[in-house]
């Protein structure tokens, strides 16, 4: 095949990632991905924040991490920090992929309180990943500020965000257990057991935390 029918498939793929047929974007992602070029990386990221499809949008991540990540970090972090709504959240999922610490920086305290619950919640897990050694504890304390928020998935994932911290989570989660607020105190309460028994479930731990929590406005 000559550089002209290459690159003729390339843009040929890259069009494809707006087809109507959702099985024509993945395979198009699916393309872009396998035959990685600094020209790819642009137009992966816009359609990040555009994709309807689950399946395409983990696609679209994959086909970015195959890039290297001196072109897809800066992208990604411009994303994360103007991007709208999924943008954001893409970003941040893939930038968790990535695993690049040099995207640390645009893990600041304001993402990780994010009113809208997928940034928070990506935002939650990619601080997981990028986190400098020796930072976990100061990332912990960050989390910990929103203990109780949600429903079910949004605190799953932060226990889970927390609990992935190991030991470096216990000062700023403990503290928690003796909030003012009901729902912050049941929640880490759960975030403990979850991190001692993470095989018993979120649903356990959060009623075992509810009865210990109600024991305790009792006394």
């Amino acid at each position: 095949m000559t550089a002209s029918e290459t690159d003729t498939q390339a843009l040929r793929a890259l069009a494809a990632l707006a087809h109507h047929d959702p099985s024509v974007r993945l395979r198009a992602a699916l393309a872009v991905g396998s035959a990685p070029a600094p020209g790819n990386v642009g137009p992966l990221t816009a359609r990040c924040a555009v994709e309807p499809e689950f399946s395409v949008r983990e696609m679209l991540t994959w086909a970015l991490t195959r890039h290297a990540a001196s072109a897809t970090v800066p992208l990604l972090v411009d994303e994360v920090r103007a991007g709208q709504g999924q943008a954001r959240s893409q970003a941040l999922h893939t930038l968790s992929k990535i695993g690049d610490r040099r995207a640390w920086p645009v893990i600041t305290p304001a993402l990780l309180a994010d009113p809208d619950d997928e940034v928070a919640r990506s935002a939650w897990r990619a601080a997981v990943v990028l986190v400098p050694e020796g930072g976990e504890e100061a990332l912990a304390v960050g989390l910990a500020t929103q203990l109780g928020r949600g429903g079910r998935e949004t605190q799953l994932s932060l226990s889970r965000a927390l609990a992935a911290l190991g030991e470096a989570m216990l000062p700023a989660v403990d503290a928690a257990t003796r909030h003012p607020d009901p729902r912050v105190r049941t929640h880490a309460l759960a975030t403990e057991r979850l991190r001692r028994d993470p095989d018993a479930g979120f649903e356990y731990a959060i009623e075992e935390a509810r009865r210990v929590t109600a024991l305790g406005a009792g006394q």
